[in-house]
């Protein structure tokens, strides 16, 4: 019997040590965690600042724009990710959105939100869009995957 369970001990162990090494690298993400992580990216889009678009995402982190880009249309890594924000800048003004967590589950979010393109005048919308993101966060609250979903609501 003692060799069956010290077989045992040892199995358990390994398990614990894999689940605890688990536990160091995944970070359940709160609705209220997800919420900042959503205004600090509408922030991030509003200023165009490299570092505050950076912040947001891992190091290895992928950008779909659309939920069929396959791995030649994906924007992979936080630089290639900050550099095509940057060369694909809305005029100033020209928008507003507002982004709500719809639904929380461990490290990955789906968010819902509306993204409205304004006229010259800043007032009259000239398109609305309904999006939904699903999004994957790493234990420090970075994105590492994002797939943006939306639809054009009929003039």
């Amino acid at each position: 019997m003692a060799g069956v369970s010290s077989r045992f001990a040892g199995t358990r162990g390994s398990q614990a040590a894999a689940f605890a090494s688990f536990l160091l690298h995944f970070h359940v993400m709160t609705h209220d965690e997800v919420q900042q992580w959503l205004d600090r990216y509408v922030d991030a889009w509003l200023s165009y600042d490299a570092k505050r678009i950076g912040e947001l995402f891992t190091e290895d982190a992928r950008y779909r724009y659309h939920p069929w880009d396959d791995a030649d249309e994906t924007v992979s890594g936080r630089g290639q990710i900050v550099a095509n924000w940057l060369a694909h800048r809305d005029r100033p003004d020209s928008w507003a959105a507002e982004y709500h967590p719809w639904v929380t589950g461990g490290g990955d979010a789906v968010a819902v939100g509306v993204s409205r393109y304004l006229d010259p005048d800043g007032l009259t919308v000239e398109s609305e869009y309904h999006n939904v993101f699903l999004c994957r966060f790493d234990a420090d609250g970075r994105c590492t995957e994002f797939t943006e979903y939306y639809m054009r609501r009929p003039d």
